[in-house]
C-alpha cells in the first residue's frame, strides 16, 4: 500500500465511504436497529462499561482515602506531619508516570490489557499499604497507586467511548467519572468507621473485581482494526450490539477509516504537532488546562475552610458535598446524550465562573467594614466544592493543599474572619459536576484518530495532572498575594472557558468516532463530515 506524505494533507481515497446515516431516524426495514453506530444497550454493553469503571472507582477510592485515614496512620506508625504530607503528594507524581506511559501502553496491549496492568499496580499499592510498619512501605504503595490511577484516568474512557453506540456513548462514557465521584465519597464515608488498614484493603475490593471480570468482556473494536484483526472486530462488535444486530455499516465505517489512517507513516509523539491535528490538541489540550486552572483545586481547599470555621464537622462537610456532586454529575450524565457537549459545557463553565466570582466578591468584601456582613452571603452563594477531590480540613490544621504539594501547615492566610454556615446554593459544585468534570473526558476519547490516540491521550492526561498539581502548589502562594484576586482570577479562566467552547469545542453528539475525527483532522481535502 503506497504511503502518502502527512504534509500535503492529501489521500488518494476519501476517509468515509459508508452513507451519512439519516438525521431523525430511519423508517422501515431495520428501523432504528440499521441505523450505523445507533442501537440500544445490550448486556453485554453494559457488562463491559461495569467492569471498566471499576477502575474509575478504584480512582475515587485513591483520592478519597487520605483523608479518613490520616489520624490513624499518624498515630499507630508515629508520622510527622511532612511525612504525612509526602504520602500525600507522592499519588500525584505517580500518576504523571501511569500518565506518560498510558496512551502507548493501550495501544501496544489493548484497552482490556491495560486495564488490568493498572490493576496491578493498585493491587500492590493497597497491599504495600495494608501491612506497611513505616513511612518508607506508605510512600511506596501510594506510589503504585498513583502510576495505577495515571493508566486508568485515560484507558477507562478511551475503552468505554471506543465500544459504544454513537447515541450512547456520551452518557456511557460519563459514568467514569460519576464512579471517581462515588468512590471517593464512599471510601470518605467509610473511614469513619473502619480502620485504615481495613479500609484500604476495601480498596483492593473494586481492583478484583475489574481483573476477575476483564476476561468476560469483548476488547474494542476499533483497537483489533488498528492491529489487523479484522475478524475479532466484527466478533467483538456483534458481542457488543446484540446477536441480531445490523452491524455491517459500522464495521465497514471502521475498517475504510482505518484502512485509511494506515497509509499514513507511523505516528510519533512530534506528528501530534503538525497542523493536520491542531484543532483536536488545542481543544484537547485545551479543555484540560482550562478545567484545572479554573481553580478546582483552590475551591477545594476554601470549601473546607469553610466548614471548619463555620464550627461545623468534617462528616457534615461531606455528606453536604455528596448530596450535591452525585446527583449533579448523574444530571449530567442523564443529559448528555440529549443536550449534547456543548450546552452543558458552556452552562458549566458560565455556573463555575459565577461561582469564582461570588468568592472573590466576598474576600473583597472582609476590608470594607460597611460591607463586611455580606461578604458570607457571597462566599455561601458561589461555593462548595469543585470536584471528586474534596477532603475536610485535617484537625492539626494542615490543608489538604499542602498534602498535595508536601508542605505543612494551614498556609499563609486565615479564614478566621469568615464564620460561615454552610446553607450554600451550591454553585460552584454544582456547575462543575453537571460539565466540567467529565465532559472534558468524553472529548478528549473522541476527537483523535486511532493512529494518535495514543500520544495524543498520554499528553492530555499528563497535561492534567501537571495542572493540577501547579494550581495546588500556587494557591497558598495566590492566596497570600490577594484572596480577592485569586478567586477574580480563578472566574477569568472559566469566563474564558465560556468562550473557547463556543468558538472551538465541536458538538460531538450523535456522531460516530469516525465522523467526529475526520472533520476535526482533515486528512482528505475534501472530508465528508463537518463539525462547526
Amino acid at each position: 500500500m503506497v504511503k502518502e506524505s502527512r504534509g500535503e494533507g492529501q489521500l488518494s481515497s476519501p476517509l468515509i465511504v459508508a452513507d451519512k446515516p439519516c438525521e431523525n431516524g430511519c423508517s422501515g426495514g431495520g428501523g432504528g436497529e440499521e441505523e450505523m453506530g445507533v442501537s440500544s444497550a445490550t448486556s453485554v454493553l453494559v457488562l463491559s462499561t461495569l467492569i471498566s469503571v471499576c477502575g474509575s472507582y478504584v480512582f475515587g477510592t485513591a483520592v478519597g482515602y487520605s483523608s479518613p485515614a490520616e489520624s490513624g496512620i499518624m498515630d499507630e506508625l508515629g508520622l510527622s506531619l511532612a511525612e504525612y504530607s509526602v504520602f500525600g503528594s507522592i499519588l500525584t507524581i505517580g500518576a504523571m508516570l501511569g500518565a506518560i506511559a498510558s496512551g502507548r501502553i493501550a495501544d501496544l496491549i489493548g484497552r482490556r490489557a491495560a486495564m488490568g496492568f493498572s490493576e496491578v499496580f493498585c493491587l500492590m499499592g493497597w497491599l504495600a499499604v495494608v501491612f506497611s510498619k513505616d513511612a518508607w512501605w506508605l510512600d511506596f504503595g501510594r506510589l503504585f497507586i498513583g502510576c495505577g490511577m495515571g493508566l486508568l484516568s485515560y484507558v477507562v474512557p478511551v475503552y468505554i467511548a471506543e465500544i459504544t453506540p454513537k447515541n450512547l456513548r456520551g452518557g456511557f462514557t460519563t459514568v467514569h467519572q460519576l464512579m471517581i465521584c462515588c468512590g471517593s465519597s464512599i471510601t470518605f464515608l467509610l473511614g469513619t468507621l473502619v480502620n485504615w488498614r481495613i479500609l484500604a484493603l476495601i480498596g483492593t475490593i473494586p481492583c478484583l473485581i475489574q481483573v476477575v471480570g476483564l476476561p468476560f468482556v469483548p476488547e474494542s473494536p476499533r483497537w483489533l482494526a488498528r492491529s489487523g484483526r479484522w475478524r475479532d472486530c466484527e466478533a467483538a462488535l456483534q458481542r457488543l450490539r446484540g446477536e441480531n444486530a445490523f452491524i455491517s455499516q459500522e464495521a465497514a465505517e471502521i475498517k475504510d477509516y482505518t484502512e485509511t489512517l494506515q497509509q499514513l507513516s507511523e505516528a510519533t509523539v512530534l506528528d501530534l504537532f503538525q497542523w493536520t491535528y491542531a484543532r483536536s490538541l488545542i481543544v484537547g489540550v485545551g479543555l484540560m488546562v482550562l478545567q484545572q486552572f479554573g481553580g478546582v483545586n483552590a475551591i477545594v481547599f476554601y470549601a473546607s475552610a469553610i466548614f471548619v470555621s463555620a464550627g461545623f464537622s468534617g462528616h457534615v462537610g461531606s455528606i453536604a458535598m455528596v448530596a450535591v456532586q452525585i446527583p449533579m454529575t448523574t444530571l449530567g450524565t442523564i443529559l448528555m446524550d440529549k443536550s449534547g457537549r456543548r450546552p452543558l459545557l458552556l452552562a458549566s463553565a458560565a455556573g463555575t465562573c459565577l461561582g469564582c466570582f461570588f468568592v472573590g466578591i466576598s474576600f473583597l468584601m472582609q476590608g470594607h467594614q460597611g460591607w463586611k456582613e455580606l461578604g458570607p452571603i457571597f462566599a455561601l452563594l458561589g461555593v462548595l466544592k469543585g470536584w471528586d477531590l474534596y477532603k475536610p480540613l485535617p484537625k492539626n490544621g494542615a490543608s489538604f493543599m499542602n498534602i498535595i504539594v508536601g508542605g505543612c501547615g494551614s498556609g499563609s492566610h486565615s479564614f478566621e474572619s469568615m464564620k460561615i454556615a454552610p446553607k450554600s446554593t451550591h454553585i460552584y459544585d454544582g456547575a462543575f459536576s453537571l460539565g466540567m468534570g467529565g465532559i472534558p473526558w468524553v472529548i478528549m476519547s473522541e476527537i483523535f484518530p486511532i493512529n494518535m490516540k495514543g500520544s495524543a491521550g498520554s499528553l492530555v492526561t499528563l497535561v492534567s495532572w501537571l495542572g493540577s498539581w501547579i494550581i495546588s502548589y500556587a494557591f497558598n502562594f495566590l492566596m497570600k498575594w490577594s484572596s480577592a484576586g485569586t478567586f477574580f482570577i480563578f472566574s477569568s479562566v472559566c469566563g474564558i472557558t465560556v468562550l473557547f467552547v463556543a468558538k472551538l469545542v465541536p458538538e460531538t453528539k450523535g456522531r460516530t468516532l469516525e465522523e467526529i475525527q475526520a472533520s476535526m483532522n482533515p486528512l482528505s481535502a475534501k472530508s465528508k463530515y463537518s463539525i462547526p
